[in-house]
């Protein structure tokens, strides 16, 4: 039997009649909406100890700090407005009245759609908590991508948003899926992405960010979560803002391992070639996560663990990885330029481009699919590094020169190779070459 989804406003009000729930609202960019919809809820006093928002930056940074890197919708704000607004509660909010209070502290840090219509709307959101009066706190801390067009809309999100969090923190801390869950609660289908969550503290004590930052692609409130070597989920645009990227695609339970020997060569190529220095280099492997979300049930926890296990396996190489349900290299194109890449390369089996330039994996659009796939990844500063293959039937190494091409397609897949769109790997050794 499914839960009830409880409206907002009734989510408010039942926070507002819990006697022990207290606490700050700290927000910035995009207006109070969360406090707002506590106060119109009713009974507020019960809930709220203070609200607040720094907007202007002398104001903001007398409070929280200067952020260093300059970027005040960030991961380090919402952490330091945490903090901040948390240990002055627990401070000043002492004696018999609040001993059987739970104190939380909640901050967002916002940016909505701008006038001119030309940002990126998108925002954190965090919750430091308690759950027992006098115990240690617990974080939850987000990224959200605001995906409607219409400023007011985008408020209304950030809202709804933040109280779910506060409401799943309290009342779902028992099951991470189900709290999870509920930050999309009354909110309609493709207004937010939720694209990385971190969870701290005792509470969370049994719980694998991995597999949370997994789950979020598993419902579909993301399309790839990022894990640095140590297997730390990271946001994007903090990894790869303005770098030179490049990337190893792979599969999720694929029968081989990753060829590093012929990804190394792509990415010396992919610096010589795009004149890359090192210290703006970013590597990733890419686990596609899409053939264990086509199954019966996607959602087995079993096969999102073995596939946090895969993650980790290869964060363990030294590398940073990425997981994504992207089929398509011109959908990894279209996530990664949200982090404004200088160069991006790709490195990809012949025996998937050999798939794209083939009308027969197509419908009767195949010519228009094509241009479509072509525009969407090559429009974005994008090169395809092919690494062979061994045809097992003819027991020949396939690479650009001889790669299968369908009629129609030819023509442009001629003009991709000669304009160095498609890149063939230099320098490989014939041993190294995987038969498929």
């Amino acid at each position: 039997m499914g839960r009830e989804i409880l409206e907002t406003k009734r989510k408010a009000l039942n926070i507002n009649l819990d006697g022990p729930v207290y606490g700050t609202f700290a927000e910035i960019g995009a207006g109070q909406e969360v406090a707002r919809n506590f106060f119109t809820a009713g009974a507020a006093s019960g809930t709220v100890a203070k609200t607040m928002s720094a907007y202007d930056m002398a104001f903001s940074n007398a409070i929280y700090g200067i952020e260093e890197n300059g970027r005040y919708v960030s991961r380090s704000r919402v952490k330091q407005m945490l903090s901040h607004e948390y240990d002055l509660l627990t401070e000043r909010l002492r004696g018999e009245k609040y001993d059987d209070k739970t104190f939380f502290a909640f901050a967002d840090t916002v940016t909505t759609l701008n006038f001119a219509r030309n940002n990126e709307p998108h925002g954190w959101l965090g919750l430091r908590f308690q759950v027992t009066p006098g115990g240690d706190h617990n974080d939850i801390i987000f990224h959200v991508r605001l995906l409607d067009n219409d400023t007011s809309l985008q408020q209304n999100v950030l809202g709804i948003l933040g109280v779910n969090l506060v409401y799943g923190a309290f009342y779902y801390n028992h099951d991470v899926q189900l709290m999870v869950e509920s930050l999309v609660d009354n909110l309609s289908f493709g207004s937010v992405e939720i694209d990385m969550i971190s969870l701290r503290g005792p509470v969370f004590k049994n719980t694998n960010d991995r597999l949370v930052n997994l789950y979020l692609i598993a419902k579909g409130f993301s399309g790839a979560a990022v894990f640095d070597p140590n297997g730390n989920v990271t946001q994007a645009k903090d990894l790869m803002y303005k770098k030179d990227i490049m990337i190893l695609r792979t599969k999720f339970l694929q029968k081989s391992k990753p060829n590093f020997d012929l990804f190394n060569k792509a990415i010396e190529q992919f610096k010589r070639s795009q004149q890359v220095q090192d210290d703006n280099l970013v590597v990733l492997i890419e686990v596609l996560m899409s053939n264990l979300l086509e199954d019966d049930d996607p959602h087995n926890d079993n096969d999102v663990e073995i596939f946090a296990k895969r993650a980790e396996e290869l964060c363990a190489t030294g590398n940073n990885v990425i997981v994504s349900n992207f089929k398509r290299n011109n959908k990894l194109a279209q996530y990664l330029a949200l982090c404004k890449p200088h160069n991006v390369g790709i490195s990809t089996n012949i025996s998937n481009l050999r798939t794209i330039f083939d009308a027969k994996n197509y419908s009767d659009s195949y010519t228009q699919e094509l241009l479509t796939y072509v525009s969407d990844l090559f429009s974005r500063n994008v090169k395809l590094y092919a690494y062979p293959y061994l045809n097992k039937k003819t027991n020949e190494v396939v690479t650009l020169k001889n790669m299968p091409v369908s009629a129609e397609a030819k023509p442009l897949f001629e003009f991709l190779v000669a304009n160095h769109y498609i890149k063939d790997i230099e320098g490989y050794d014939v041993k190294d070459v995987k038969a498929v």
